[in-house]
C-alpha cells in the first residue's frame, strides 16, 4: 500500500524496510542536488575553482569619489543578484588593488540575515572592490561557467543548502571552506553555455524593462511637478489657482475597525496601515475617498477608492469633497507634496504618527475649475496605468525566468540533446 513500508529481502537474506521513493524518469538519476540527467555530474564547488575562496577587504566605506574605487557591500546587492547601491560609496585603502573583482567572479554574503545572497560581477558595473563580509569565488571556466553557477545559486535547491549550512547558534553564517563544499550540478560545458545564454537573454529583457520603467517614472514625476504646481497649463484653461487647506475642502476622520476585523476573501476593501488592502464583510463608507495611514510609513501610502469600504482606526479617511473639488486631483497632489509636510509634523512615539491637525492644515494649490483638475488627474492617471502595466509585464517576465531556471537547471528541459552533445567540451 502506498506510503507504507514494504518488506524487501536483500542479498544477506535479511528483511529490510524500504519506503516508497519518488519515481525517477528514465535517463535521470537521484542525487544530493535532486533528480538530474544521467550524463550530468555533481561536484563540490571547491573542485571547480581556479583559486580558493577569498574574503574581501576590511575597510570602512567613504563618500563616493572619482579618485577612489567603488565599494561593493552586502547592502549593494539586490535580492535578484544585481549591483544597485543607494547611494554608491567608495573605499580608501592602500590594499584596495588586491580586492578588485574580475569578470567571472562571484561573491557570496557570508554572515547575517543576507547570508547566501550572491552577485556575479559584470564589467558594465565598473571597477568594484568587495567588502569583508563577502567571499569571492572564481570558477575554473574549463569546468564550470560563471553564468551557470550564478544562475544555480538563485534556485530553491541552493537556498535549502544555505538554510541547512547556516543553522548555527547565534548569527547565521557560511565561511569560505563551507561554500567550497556546496554541491553543484555539472552539465557538460556545451549545455552549461546554452543554459547560460538562454537565461542571459531573459536578464537582458528584464534590464530593458527596468530601464523603461525608470524612464517612464521620471517622465511622470516631471509631468506631475509641472501640472500640479501650475508651471504648465493644459490648453483651454486659465484663471488663478488658489491655495486651500485640506480641512476646508473635505471631511477628515479616522476609521473604527481593528486588524482582527479583516476577513479573507471578504466582500469589501478594508484599508489598514500598509500598502496591502485587506478584505472585510461590512462597510462603513460608500463614497469617493482618499485613505492615508496615520502611523508607520508616514507620507508614503495613499489609496484612492470610490465605492463601499471600511477603515482601520489608525487610517485617515478623507471624504465629502466640496463641490468644485476633484478627489482624484487631491489624491495626486497629496502623493507629491504631503510626505514632506507629514515628516515635518509627525509625532515621535513608538512609531512615527500623524494627528488630525496635520491633515486639516495641509495646503493644496487648486485650479479654479473642477474640469481642469479632472483633466490633469486624467493625464496622470493614464501615466500611472502605463507604469502599472509595465510593472506587471516585468513581474510576469521574472516569473517566466524562474520557471525556465527550474526547467533548465534541473535538466528537465534540455537545450542540447545528449546524442548531439560534444562530450569532449
Amino acid at each position: 500500500m502506498k506510503g507504507e513500508a514494504l518488506e524487501v529481502r536483500d542479498a544477506s537474506a535479511r528483511y529490510v524496510p524500504q519506503l516508497d521513493m519518488p519515481v525517477v524518469p528514465e535517463g535521470y538519476k537521484q542525487t544530493e542536488v535532486g533528480v538530474i540527467p544521467e550524463d550530468w555530474g555533481v561536484v563540490s564547488l571547491g573542485d571547480c575553482l581556479a583559486v580558493k575562496p577569498s574574503y574581501g577587504i576590511n575597510a570602512p566605506a567613504v563618500p563616493q569619489s572619482d579618485r577612489l574605487p567603488t565599494y561593493l557591500r552586502i547592502t549593494d546587492i539586490t535580492e535578484e543578484g544585481s549591483f544597485s547601491p543607494d547611494p554608491a560609496v567608495s573605499v580608501s585603502s592602500g590594499s584596495s588593488e588586491n580586492y578588485y573583482l574580475s569578470e567571472g567572479d562571484i561573491v557570496f554574503a557570508r554572515t547575517g540575515a543576507s547570508v547566501g545572497k550572491s552577485y556575479l560581477y559584470r564589467p558594465s558595473d565598473g571597477p568594484l572592490v568587495y567588502a569583508g563580509f563577502l567571499i569571492r569565488v572564481r570558477p575554473n571556466q574549463q569546468q564550470l561557467l560563471p553564468a551557470f553557477l550564478g544562475a544555480y545559486v538563485t534556485t530553491g535547491r541552493y537556498w535549502q543548502w544555505v538554510k541547512l549550512m547556516s543553522m548555527r547558534s547565534g548569527q547565521p553564517g557560511i565561511n569560505g571552506t563551507e561554500y567550497a563544499r556546496l554541491p553543484v550540478p555539472l552539465p557538460p560545458l556545451e549545455e552549461q553555455r546554452a543554459i547560460a545564454t538562454a537565461l542571459s537573454d531573459m536578464d537582458a529583457l528584464l534590464e530593458a524593462l527596468d530601464r523603461l520603467i525608470a524612464k517612464k517614472r521620471d517622465i511622470k514625476q516631471a509631468t506631475m511637478q509641472q501640472l500640479l504646481t501650475a508651471q504648465t497649463r493644459l490648453p483651454g484653461f486659465e484663471g488663478e489657482w488658489e491655495v486651500k487647506r485640506l480641512g476646508e475642502i473635505a471631511h477628515i476622520k479616522t476609521g473604527s475597525r481593528n486588524n482582527e476585523d479583516k476577513v479573507q476573501d471578504g466582500e469589501y476593501p478594508f484599508f489598514v496601515r500598509s500598502e496591502n488592502v485587506e478584505r472585510i464583510n461590512n462597510y462603513s463608507h460608500d463614497c469617493e475617498a482618499i485613505l492615508v495611514p496615520g502611523e508607520g510609513r508616514i507620507g508614503e501610502i495613499f489609496h484612492y477608492v470610490n465605492g463601499r469600504f471600511d477603515v482601520h482606526q489608525r487610517v485617515y479617511a478623507i471624504t465629502q469633497f466640496k463641490p468644485g473639488v476633484s478627489a482624484k486631483f487631491v489624491h495626486l497632489y497629496m502623493r507629491m507634496k504631503f510626505g514632506a509636510w507629514a515628516m515635518q509634523n509627525t509625532v515621535k512615539a513608538t512609531v512615527d504618527s500623524l494627528r488630525l491637525p496635520t491633515f486639516l492644515d495641509f495646503e493644496i494649490l487648486v485650479p479654479p475649475t473642477e474640469s481642469e483638475q479632472i483633466a490633469i488627474a486624467s493625464i496622470l492617471s493614464e501615466m500611472d496605468a502605463e507604469l502599472e502595466a509595465l510593472q506587471q509585464r516585468r513581474a510576469k517576465t521574472a516569473a517566466l525566468k524562474q520557471a525556465m531556471m527550474q526547467e533548465l537547471l534541473t535538466g528537465r528541459t534540455r537545450l542540447v540533446e545528449p546524442e548531439k552533445r560534444d562530450r569532449h567540451a
